[in-house]
């Protein structure tokens, strides 16, 4: 057996010490500039660090997100340290997702390129490309109901409606559903 305060464990003849054994890095996270909006101006980016290990955003969605109000984004940006913004390693072409805008195709191809666990976006169209690639997809509403789940916070209630007030259209059914899902009240 090793000694000292290192933690070790017999595996057969073998004496491992537990303490350096390293596990596999969980796949990235990739974030579309809408969900990181919305989470933004509610205050909650800080969702994305607590409920996953890496969060990726592409270039262009950097871009889009510094679109406008610019000076408070950058400074929200430079605050998540725990975000990274990456430049795709194959540059996108016209071709790549017709129908999406520069944002959702770099998310898709990020994910496509890192192998990625989840992307998090609410347009429906990159919706339908995740669905149709295989990619597990979310969105802000979905990371909200995960953020409860864990504690992290007590009620999607009032965030919805921040959402609403903060020009986020969400239908009726999404909203109920939500709701529902939370075991809160319509």
């Amino acid at each position: 057996m090793l000694s000292g305060s290192m933690a070790s464990r017999s595996f057969g003849r073998y004496n491992v010490n537990t303490e350096q054994i390293l596990t596999m890095p969980e796949k990235p996270v990739i974030v579309d500039n809408s969900p990181l909006v919305a989470l933004w101006k509610l205050g909650l980016l800080f969702l994305l660090r607590s409920l996953y290990t890496e969060v990726l955003i592409p270039k262009e969605v950097e871009t889009e997100f510094l679109n406008k109000e610019r000076k408070p984004r950058q400074i929200a940006l430079d605050k998540a340290t725990w975000l990274s913004v990456v430049q795709l390693a194959t540059p996108l072409t016209e071709a790549d997702y017709i129908g999406l805008d520069r944002g959702e195709a770099a998310v898709l191809a990020l994910a496509e390129e890192r192998g990625a666990r989840l992307v998090i976006f609410d347009d429906s169209d990159a919706r339908q490309y995740a669905r149709d690639i295989g990619l597990p997809f979310k969105g802000t509403v979905g990371v909200l109901l995960e953020a409860k789940e864990n504690g992290l916070i007590d009620t999607i209630k009032p965030l919805l409606t921040q959402m609403q007030t903060n020009g986020i259209y969400l239908g009726k059914s999404v909203i109920d559903e939500a709701l529902q899902q939370a075991g809160e009240k319509a």
